[in-house]
């Protein structure tokens, strides 16, 4: 080691320093009842100016628990590894490792959880965290057998409701587990709102792929919504998140209405930004201007969207939330903290907001 480095702070260095016997730093460190208030405030006041803390090791023979929360995150998609930093600062924060595995999100089958969860078993993790956009991996982790307290994240609707996923968990998992997630069903009431304040009565629906669980949750809220708005809504239903398939489609869209002699509708709506760009480049290839002939909005606030020609109105997912959340929900799970407040809850998930950002992509209806 450098002359110049400065040595790690021991357990030993802090007893001197306040005065004790190691022994009560530990037990001040794991929350012992058999300490003195003002022994405790001495004790943790020495280990705030030292700036000590405990070797990871150490507290896992100790207290037979390793301190470490293993994630299962889809490999490919964005949203989903974008959980992955707020997850680890907050574990890292709590004192906690994060072991990571990532999984094929439309491939994935239960034995590929199953083999996760049987590798995080034997690293002896405390609990779990699982990323579950789609129905292969919701429906995987639903029909496995979990071991450790588990959150899941994911929205409420797919191939089955997290409702219905809670009764298969509870019918062969006895752990500790929870839902949690972003609330799609608002954002899409948010969006719906704004497009018909502003005259729209016409739209164009780009759904997502229906094996994206956020994508069915919004298209079933879109339906819903709209219909009590009295939008008149024609829905295309695409395969693929991908800005080259929205695009295709929407130049089939554009040439169907002209064969057909009918007027554009007056708003799209995108099921995401991704989608939303190969949305505005058909219109513009088409000679239509945004907002002006035709409004265009989307779903995620992607990076750079807000410098996009025109900036696009669209909703932000607060992913930092998230990320808090699932690594708190998960030490309540385990006995180690409160339960977390969530705004709302629906289907037996516990739900934040989304937030709808109002950008130049929209205007008011002029024909």
């Amino acid at each position: 080691m450098a002359e110049n480095e400065a040595k790690r702070v021991s357990m030993i260095d802090v007893a001197h320093a306040a005065g004790v016997s190691h022994q009560t730093v530990s037990r001040v460190i794991n929350n012992s009842p058999d300490v003195s208030a003002n022994t405790r405030i001495k004790v943790l006041r020495v280990i705030e100016q030292l700036g000590y803390y405990p070797s990871n090791s150490a507290r896992a023979l100790a207290t037979k628990r390793s301190r470490t929360l293993g994630l299962i995150v889809g490999a490919e998609n964005r949203t989903s590894r974008n959980i992955i930093a707020p997850i680890e600062a907050q574990a890292k924060s709590r004192g906690l490792f994060l072991s990571i595995s990532m999984v094929n999100e439309t491939l994935c089958e239960q034995s590929d959880i199953q083999d996760l969860c049987e590798s995080f078993e034997e690293q002896n993790v405390d609990g779990l965290i699982i990323d579950a956009p789609t129905d292969a991996i919701f429906t995987s982790l639903c029909r496995t057998r979990i071991l450790k307290p588990c959150v899941c994240v994911t929205a409420t609707h797919g191939a089955i409701s997290a409702h219905e996923g809670m009764n298969m968990l509870r019918s062969h998992s006895n752990v500790e587990y929870s839902m949690i997630g972003i609330n799609q069903s608002r954002a899409m009431n948010d969006i719906v709102s704004l497009i018909a304040h502003y005259g729209h009565r016409n739209a164009i629906y780009i759904a997502g792929p229906s094996q994206w669980r956020g994508a069915a949750t919004r298209l079933i809220a879109w339906r819903s919504l709209s219909t009590a708005q009295g939008i008149h809504s024609h829905i295309v239903q695409c395969t693929s998140w991908k800005s080259s398939e929205s695009y295709a489609r929407m130049n089939h869209m554009i040439e169907k209405f002209g064969i057909d002699g009918i007027a554009l509708p007056t708003v799209i709506v995108a099921s995401s930004d991704e989608q939303a760009v190969g949305v505005v480049r058909s219109l513009y290839e088409h000679g239509l201007k945004i907002p002006s002939d035709i409004s265009v909005v989307g779903f995620g606030d992607i990076p750079a969207i807000s410098d996009f020609f025109p900036p696009l109105t669209t909703v932000s997912l607060d992913m930092q939330q998230l990320g808090s959340l699932a690594v708190r929900e998960a030490l309540r799970l385990m006995n180690h903290g409160p339960e977390p407040a969530f705004p709302d809850m629906s289907h037996g998930v516990g739900q934040i907001p989304a937030s709808l950002k109002l950008r130049s992509s929209i205007g008011a209806v002029l024909r």
